[in-house]
């Protein structure tokens, strides 16, 4: 990864990183050290969040309470939500479309000009003009 361009965590980086995933610690350390915190989008709390809630996972609730007050949690605005739907309209004339989260996700690091962290480049790849990396692979 280019340590010096700011990234938006998707869930599935975010959650390898909660469970001390060996490849994803260790960027997320070199991450840290440049950036100082994490990025991702409330899509990406809301995923965790309701994950760790319907497993009452209290333990990890608290360190995700903890993750959330040291990062930051991008909100949708108005012009991620406009990036979106064009997005969308896009993947849907090429017969590509994805799940809104995930669209919503990369409007988000799109309207921030932030590199998208991720271990889904299937769907994320479909993406025009989004830079990805993986921290899995």
């Amino acid at each position: 990864m280019t340590l010096a361009s700011p990234a938006l965590l998707d869930t599935d980086i975010l959650s390898a990183v909660m469970r001390g995933n060996p490849s994803a610690t260790v960027q997320a350390r070199s991450y840290l050290e440049v950036h100082r915190q994490f990025t991702f989008s409330v899509i990406t709390r809301y995923e965790v969040l309701r994950g760790l809630l319907a497993k009452d996972a209290k333990r990890q609730l608290t360190a995700f309470d903890q993750l959330c007050a040291s990062s930051r949690v991008l909100p949708i605005t108005d012009e991620i939500v406009v990036q979106a739907a064009a997005l969308y309209a896009d993947l849907c004339r090429r017969g590509e479309l994805i799940n809104d989260a995930d669209i919503l996700i990369a409007a988000t690091a799109l309207a921030h000009g932030l590199v998208m962290v991720t271990n889904n480049e299937s769907h994320f790849r479909r993406i025009r003009n989004l830079q990805i990396e993986n921290w899995l692979a």
